[in-house]
């Protein structure tokens, strides 16, 4: 009989003595590799949503009804050559009125204006989401907006969306640190259960490593039936929680898109199988750690 075939056989037997510690461990391993996923998946659908967010941050800056032609053009020329500034249009008031009598659900509000309040505005998009607040400082101390703003203090005459985004990120970061804070406990409770589960595998052997200890066999032979044992329950774990993010894959996620579809929820299958193979090396590094220092501990070769 190989090594191999050794090891599988006396891990099997040790799964049969130890029954429900057993089970805890994979439980426990299956639990903690499962919520990693969840978050992993989690975590691809938010930055989706972050980045679709940011990829409409825009800036608007908008136009006093007085300001002059060449005033308003010297001012777009000042906008277009700072850092960060992709491209800027122009929309007049008619433009602007137009817009919103296209947008709203009542086009009878726009006839009862009584003229046209809307102003005109000097739309610019972002190479780089991230440097709105940059590029929004810099238009604000602008002599050459200052001249053509809607206005008094030219702040007041930006408008942008970088708040959303920083909000989201402060509630991602917070679901971050309590997933990553979770984790680690569960990892934890996982080791402590394949620590106990080897050592009751361990007492239950002793006399058999005694007389094998006699015989003169090597210490990675004694050890080998433990490490199998440890590494069975990380992959049964972690096989079980492919499986059951396989299910969200299919099931649950195609239902949350259908319900969202204005969201970019949508996770690709290359990013699943990623998260598969992480989960399971997660899981064997799990399985082979707790067996290690269960063998550091309770078994002296």
């Amino acid at each position: 009989m190989s090594s191999f075939a050794y090891f599988l056989k006396q891990s099997l037997q040790g799964f049969a003595r130890n029954l429900s510690t057993t089970l805890g461990s994979i439980i426990t391993i299956f639990l903690s590799l499962l919520i990693i996923g969840v978050f992993i998946v989690g975590a691809a659908v938010i930055e989706n949503v972050v980045k679709s967010v940011e990829n409409e941050v825009s800036i608007t800056a908008y136009i006093s009804d007085d300001a002059k032609d060449s005033d308003i053009k010297r001012a777009q020329e000042y906008i277009q050559g700072l850092d960060g500034v992709a491209s800027i249009s122009f929309t007049s008031k008619d433009d602007a009125l137009e817009n919103f009598r296209n947008m709203s659900s009542n086009a009878d509000i726009v006839d009862e204006l009584g003229g046209n309040p809307l102003p005109a505005s000097i739309n610019i998009e972002l190479s780089d989401p991230q440097m709105v607040q940059q590029v929004a400082g810099q238009i604000e101390s602008s002599s050459q907006f200052a001249a053509v703003a809607d206005e008094d203090n030219p702040a007041d005459s930006l408008k942008y969306g970088q708040r959303t985004v920083e909000r989201l990120f402060s509630v991602t970061n917070y679901v971050r640190y309590i997933g990553i804070a979770l984790i680690v406990l569960l990892v934890f409770i996982a080791l402590v259960f394949i620590n106990n589960t080897i050592r009751l595998a361990i007492m239950a052997r002793r006399k058999e490593i005694a007389i094998m200890r006699l015989v003169g066999a090597s210490n990675g032979f004694i050890r080998g039936p433990f490490l199998m044992e440890g590494a069975l329950h990380a992959v049964i774990g972690a096989i079980l929680a492919i499986i059951s993010l396989e299910l969200l894959h299919r099931f649950a996620l195609p239902q949350l898109q259908g319900s969202l579809a204005f969201l970019p929820i949508e996770v690709s299958g290359t990013t699943f199988l990623a998260i598969y193979g992480i989960l399971l090396l997660a899981g064997l590094i799990i399985g082979l750690t707790g067996s290690a220092f269960a063998m550091r501990r309770y078994l002296k070769v």
